[in-house]
């Protein structure tokens, strides 16, 4: 079981903490790499030569990975290469469907390293797919696997992506725990790991979302000595992204437009369209939330909406989209069409993020409050300090709070006795 080449090397190299570009450095791309490890490419002898110099293996070692493989090892690579096909695809409830099919079959065979491989990359399209439930009960099965323990890369890895769930899942405080201890483990693997730029930013968007600033913003520094923008375009594209996030949820907006405009110079929707998507989303959410209301901005909107529409992204992207629209709309002063549409949002607020949910809430409180409407505004303002709280988002609480403040007080000037407010849909 498991004499699969592709399947060996990307064993081996996970073990060691490499990302594919680190194993293939200056001769080999990270595309050929994955390439070799999905058997879509045979290695030259030259090839497997360099290879296992780079793993410390003999060359021996190697090529004994490419003998013909039983018929039980085929049935696990094709799986392995069903699953694959399909995240390309960005199918991730049929390509979570083939990974586990393929762990089982490891799991059978004794072959404890593709197992779990498959079962990381399983609970990776789970994430993907928005089933978050599923993808955390996976990962904390991973996490107390041994060879999580055995392994720094992998403990790292999967304590970075237990973070992302959390933090996904409105688990705000949790977040950042799994994300603090995947830095902490990263520490012992070599100073240039691109496992470390992973964990790094996983801690930045959890620290911020927490609305602990100062903290993420020390990390972003320390983020940014990590990645050389020659050497790795790409991943220096999303280094800017974040940067410029933190930079913005600062107010320090001309450091988070020059990082952003260094992102989107350096990120290519060639390369990774979904990405592109997700950038721009980003880029103008958090321009919106720092009142940036310009050209540029409303082009980020427009670009994450049709990148979106092409890629098919899940329902809360469809949601989050949506409601950077909506915040376009109550900025730029059209009320009527904001309250509209964060009603339809918020009718679907269920597959959003706690935090994210409460920020929906709080919209649509205030935009009822400028339409005239302080009453309802209310409800959907405690209801937003409730999703707050909940997330454990404290300064969020405190807008919240604030502006409930604002129309009680306004009220209580008007000489008015608030109606009893009817529950929130």
């Amino acid at each position: 079981m498991g004499n699969g080449f592709g399947e060996k090397l990307r064993a081996e190299r996970l073990e060691r903490g490499l990302t594919q570009a680190e194993l293939g450095k200056d001769l080999y791309s990270p595309s050929y790499i994955s390439l070799l490890e999905t058997g879509r490419r045979e290695p030259t002898a030259e090839v497997i030569e360099e290879l296992a110099r780079r793993l410390e293996l003999a060359p021996k070692a190697l090529e004994a990975w490419s003998q013909p493989i039983s018929a039980s090892d085929a049935e696990y690579v094709l799986a392995g290469l069903y699953a694959r096909q399909a995240w390309d695809l960005r199918d991730y409830p049929l390509a979570a469907s083939h990974a586990a099919t393929a762990a089982q079959l490891a799991l059978e065979g004794r072959n404890t390293s593709a197992w779990w491989n498959m079962t990381y990359m399983q609970a990776e399209c789970l994430m993907r797919h928005d089933d978050l439930a599923e993808c955390q009960r996976i990962v904390e099965r991973l996490i107390e696997h041994p060879m999580a323990r055995e392994s720094v890369g992998l403990g790292v890895r999967a304590h970075q992506m237990l973070a992302a769930v959390l933090q996904r899942r409105g688990q705000l405080p949790a977040a950042v725990e799994e994300a603090m201890e995947a830095v902490k483990l990263s520490e012992q693997l070599p100073k240039n790991s691109t496992i470390i730029t992973g964990a790094l930013r996983v801690l930045i968007g959890a620290l911020a979302e927490s609305g602990r600033l100062e903290e993420a913003w020390k990390y972003c520094q320390k983020l940014h000595e990590q990645v050389d923008e020659e050497a790795m375009t790409q991943l220096a594209g999303e280094v800017a992204w974040v940067i410029g996030n933190v930079a913005f949820m600062r107010h320090d907006y001309v450091e988070g437009v020059r990082h952003h405009e260094r992102a989107a110079k350096l990120l290519s929707p060639a390369n990774d369209i979904e990405m592109w998507a997700r950038f721009n989303k980003a880029s103008a959410a958090v321009r919106l939330q720092a009142g940036i209301v310009e050209p540029e901005t409303l082009s980020s909107i427009e670009r994450a909406e049709l990148a979106f529409s092409i890629v098919s992204g899940t329902k809360s992207d469809a949601l989050e989209v949506a409601f950077i629209r909506a915040r376009w709309l109550y900025l730029t002063g059209d009320i009527v069409a904001a309250v509209e549409k964060l009603r339809e949002i918020h009718a679907e607020r269920a597959a959003l993020a706690k935090h994210t949910a409460g920020e929906v809430s709080l919209l649509l409180g205030k935009s009822l409050k400028a339409a005239g409407e302080p009453d309802e505004a209310l409800v959907h303002l405690e209801e937003a300090q409730k999703a707050f709280s909940a997330a454990g988002a404290g300064d969020r609480v405190q807008q919240a709070l604030d502006a409930i403040l604002e129309i009680r007080l306004a009220q209580k000037r008007a000489g008015s006795t608030p109606k009893p407010a009817k529950q929130a849909g």
